[in-house]
This record gives C-alpha cells, sequence and structure tokens, in this order.
C-alpha cells in the first residue's frame, strides 16, 4: 500500500522504509540482499559524498551502467543532495552518450566496468564533467565506488527538498535527431503514486518479490523499481534481459508482480520447456511500450496462469496515462485492441490539428493532463511549449475512445517508430546515414516485425555511379548510432524521394505498402 502523505518527496521512501522495516529486504541482486536500513544508510553516504564533490542542488549527476543494485543507492543520494540523475540509455553509440553528458551539464558520472573504454574516448570533449566513480573499481584515475562510498558520513544530510526539485532527467529519441531529456519532478511522482495506489496492478503487499528486469533508464524499469520499495516490497533486480534467468527468478524468488514488454513476453513463451515451469506464484503480469499481438497474449495468458494489465503511458507523463484491468482481458469482452482507460484522476482527449476533442469514434492526437506530467524539456523551451498546452502533453500518437470509454492507439501522428519498447525517430537514423559517402538521401520509417513489432528500414538513394551495399551502410550506422537504431533492412530506391511543397520526405507514403491490409497502422 502507498501512503504518500507519509513519503511527500522520493527521499522519504527510504527514510520512512527504514523506520518500518529496517531488516526486511528491499533489493535482491544476483545473490546478494540489501536491506531498507542498509539502502538508506548508504544512500545517506552518497549524498555526503556527492556534496563533498561540490555537487550542489539541481546539478546533474550521471549513471551508466546496467541494471545494478547500487543504482538505487546513487539516485536515492543524489536525491538527497537535491541533485538529479541522469540515467543514460547504455545502448547509445559514443557520440550519443558524449551528447547526452553534455547536454545534460553532469559534472558526475558514476560508470560500470561495461563502458570504461567508452567513457575513455569521450570525457575529454566533456568539459563540465568533474568527476568519474568506477563502480567496480579498477581504475587508478577515478574512485573506486564503494570505498568512497564506505569513506563518506552515512549520516542523513536531511536537506530541505523543494517538491518542484528534478528527480530524475530520462532521454528521449528527438524529432530532430538530438535527444531531448525529460525533467520528472517529485510532485511528478507523488501524483503518479496517488493514481497508482487506486489501481490494483500497482498493488503490492510489504515483503512481496517484483521482478525489475526492464532498463533503469526507461520509466517503466525505473518506476516498477520505485513502486516496490515505496510499498515496502522486495525489488528483485536483474542485471539485463534473459529469458532463462527471468524464469529461474521466477520459480526460485516466487514473483507475484512484474512489467515486461511484448517483445520480453513473445520470448519468453519461446524458451524450450517453457509449459513446464512453475507460474503459480506470479499474481500480474503488467505489460506495455508497445502494442501486443491478440495471438501472444492470449498463449501467454494460458501460459502463465496470472492476470495481466496493461498499461500505456510515456516518459513524459513519467509513465501514466491508461491501463486495462485483468478482466477486460477476457476475449468476450472485446477489448483486447485497446490500451484501456484513464487512471484516476487523469484527463485524456484525442484532440483535431486546431486542439478540440474530436468526438467518441474518430482519430485524433492523444492528449493527456494530469500532475504526472513532466515539468518540461531541459533545455529545450521551445520544445516544451510545443509538447505541452494549457497543461495538456501532446503524446503524438493517434488513437480513438469506443463507447465505453476505452482508448485504442491506431497511429502515429509523428513519424517515430517503436521497436521492442524503445523509441526511435527517423531523423535520428537519417542524420546518422546522410554523411555515407554513397548516400545521396535517405528516408527512414518503421515496417511491421513479428518479433519486434516495427523493424527499421532505410529507403536510400544512392549517388550516381555508387551501388552501396545493405552490409556497409548498417555497419557505418552502427559507428554512429545504438545498434537497436541501425537499419534492419536496406532499399535502393533509383528515383527521387517523394516530398510535399515545402521539400519534407513523405514517410507516410513511403510507409503505406508495408501497412497495407493491417487493422492498426502501428506494430
Amino acid at each position: 500500500m502507498i501512503d504518500v502523505n507519509a513519503m511527500p518527496n522520493l527521499a522519504e521512501i527510504v527514510r520512512h522504509q527504514a523506520k518500518i522495516r529496517p531488516d526486511d529486504v528491499a533489493l535482491w541482486f544476483e545473490g546478494q540482499e540489501t536491506s531498507y536500513a542498509e539502502l538508506n544508510s548508504r544512500s545517506n553516504a552518497v549524498a555526503n559524498g556527492l556534496i563533498a564533490a561540490g555537487v550542489g542542488p539541481n546539478d546533474r549527476v550521471a549513471y551508466l551502467g546496467k541494471n545494478l543494485d547500487v543504482f538505487y543507492e546513487i539516485i536515492f543520494g543524489a536525491i538527497k543532495s537535491r541533485a538529479t540523475l541522469a540515467s543514460m540509455n547504455y545502448r547509445l553509440a559514443a557520440p550519443e552518450l558524449q551528447f547526452v553528458l553534455d547536454d545534460s551539464d553532469s559534472v558526475c558520472l558514476f560508470v560500470s566496468e561495461d563502458y570504461y573504454d567508452l567513457i575513455d574516448q569521450i570525457k575529454d570533449d566533456c568539459p563540465k564533467l568533474k568527476t568519474i566513480i568506477a563502480i567496480e573499481g579498477g581504475r587508478e584515475d577515478w574512485a573506486d565506488y564503494k570505498s568512497w562510498r564506505d569513506a563518506q558520513d552515512n549520516t542523513d544530510p536531511n536537506l530541505p527538498i523543494a517538491l518542484d526539485d528534478d528527480v530524475v532527467q530520462l532521454y528521449t529519441s528527438g524529432t530532430t535527431g538530438l535527444p531531448k531529456g525529460v525533467r520528472l519532478t517529485h510532485d511528478n511522482y507523488a501524483g503518479f503514486f496517488r493514481q497508482a495506489e487506486e489501481l490494483t496492478w500497482a498493488a503490492y503487499d510489504a515483503g512481496d518479490p517484483v521482478i525489475d528486469a526492464m532498463p533503469l533508464f526507461h520509466v517503466a524499469g525505473l518506476n516498477i523499481g520505485l513502486l516496490s520499495l515505496v510499498q515496502g516490497a522486495k525489488t528483485v533486480l536483474l542485471r539485463e534481459i534473459h529469458p532463462i534467468h527471468i524464469l529461474d527468478l521466477i520459480e526460485q524468488q516466487k514473483i507475484k508482480h512484474g512489467f515486461l514488454v511484448p517483445a520480453v513476453i513473445l520470448m519468453l513463451t519461446q524458451v524450450p520447456g517453457v509449459e513446464k515451469r512453475d507460474f503459480s506464484s506470479f499474481n500480474i503480469l503488467t505489460y506495455g511500450a508497445s502494442p501486443i499481438a491478440e495471438s501472444l497474449l492470449l498463449e501467454a495468458a494460458e501460459l502463465f496462469g496470472c492476470k495481466f494489465t496493461q498499461v500505456y503511458g510515456l516518459t513524459e507523463t513519467a509513465g501514466g496515462g491508461t491501463y486495462m484491468p485483468p478482466e477486460d482481458h477476457d476475449p468476450a469482452r472485446g477489448k483486447l485492441r485497446s490500451c484501456g482507460i484513464p487512471y484516476p484522476g487523469t484527463e485524456i482527449r484525442c484532440v483535431d490539428d486546431n486542439g478540440q476533442a474530436v468526438p467518441q469514434g474518430e482519430v485524433g492526437e492523444i492528449t493527456i493532463r494530469s500532475n504526472f506530467v513532466m515539468k518540461g524539456y531541459w533545455k529545450r523551451p521551445e520544445a516544451t511549449a510545443e509538447a505541452v498546452k494549457d497543461g495538456w502533453f501532446y503524446t503524438g500518437d493517434a488513437g480513438y475512445f469506443d463507447e465505453e470509454g476505452y482508448l485504442y492507439i491506431h497511429d502515429r501522428v509523428k513519424d517515430m517508430i517503436v521497436s521492442g519498447g524503445e523509441n526511435i525517430y527517423p531523423a535520428e537514423v537519417e542524420n546518422a546515414l546522410f554523411s555515407h559517402a554513397d548516400i545521396a538521401d535517405v528516408a527512414v520509417i518503421g515496417v511491421p516485425d513479428e518479433k519486434w513489432g516495427e523493424a527499421v528500414k532505410a529507403i536510400i538513394v544512392p549517388k550516381p555511379g555508387t551501388t552501396p551495399s545493405e552490409a556497409d551502410i548498417i555497419a557505418y550506422a552502427k559507428t554512429r548510432i545504438a545498434g537497436y537504431k541501425c537499419p534492419k533492412s536496406i532499399e535502393i530506391h533509383p528515383e527521387p524521394l517523394p516530398r510535399n511543397a515545402s521539400g519534407k520526405v513523405l514517410r507516410r507514403q513511403l510507409r503505406a505498402p508495408f501497412w497495407d491490409g493491417r487493422e492498426r497502422n502501428v506494430g
């Protein structure tokens, strides 16, 4: 049960739980357990270490690493020092990581050993970065995390926290090819928690084992951990997605709750012998981040034998938006293509180009108004003004409501591609490809993919006299952007790309043949 009054800001989560259940397990990670008292004490030490290093209120502190138990020590330590954690996508290529570090103005970086070499490549081009802390040690030039932490005073600094302070800064793909930092505050999370406490899918009992498998640079992965800790549950953390490991932990840890994207659910159903696994402990499996195929949902429901809840939200809404409760997963209800109904106290409208609500059944852009809508984009006032108008966040998704108030996603107003739960904007990929010596023009679109929902496809106009190969173009892209953003297929387009009067590529025209005959134009 979430007691928002006892925990009005996120620093109070570990303080409160350490008082009422100090010896209970807060985190389980690869056989190591961390109690709530230890998590509170260690986060105090991190906070004092940051303060001693000159980190001040609203400074940015970056984290680059996979899902490690120390992440929660670091985020709560940052919060107690009134800093903001910029959790970085570890799948990014070096130029993208450099951009995020520089754009976020991060003055301190916690990095795990998997990424030491990457940071060595870019650190000299990040002039604001003053302190680097090596999470697993092994560097003479950077502080060893545990030695650094344990050398600090573990007394709570008890700095006054403003509810409008930024808690985390999570980076999303950008329409222009540059990622944007989403600023989420204590107030945003208080709003999210207040609404989540009324929803069955988010209700954990103290001590319940909750699997936290999604990356912690995603709002979904972060939220599951916070929802678990705010209710005194036991967060079972996975370093990274591994289907067999997930199945093992469900059995061994008697997992009761968790969140997975459809692509991971598909992976689990395809593991040999999965039908012999013990899912009897599982209560509710929550899924979201991309649409799920009806056939997969029905197969997974029969296989796992637990309740399913779908959620729809965005980083800019702290993950909040709509939910589809377990009872609506009965095929007889006819709601399996829906993403559910609005959270309690949340307003959702589908609007036309003038921002006016369209009639029930008509398609419009989905807009959300709630106290969990982001503070804004970091250093992007124009982008913030375009995205949030009169408190309404414009999602870029196109949808409609049925007669019972259930929301359906039909298409995207923007050109974003969602592949395996990851957001990818064509402009990012196009920018990476344009500098290839053999490419005269390029357009990137999302095409249907049975495993990932959508796959990235590049349509290439080659320069005269050149014959670029698919393998060469994809390999080139991987040197500039994250692998998951790179094209999975290339199509040579011998004619100029279709453009409108202002010169913009008509991606929808290029995309249409691949989605012909499908009921919904997203995967």
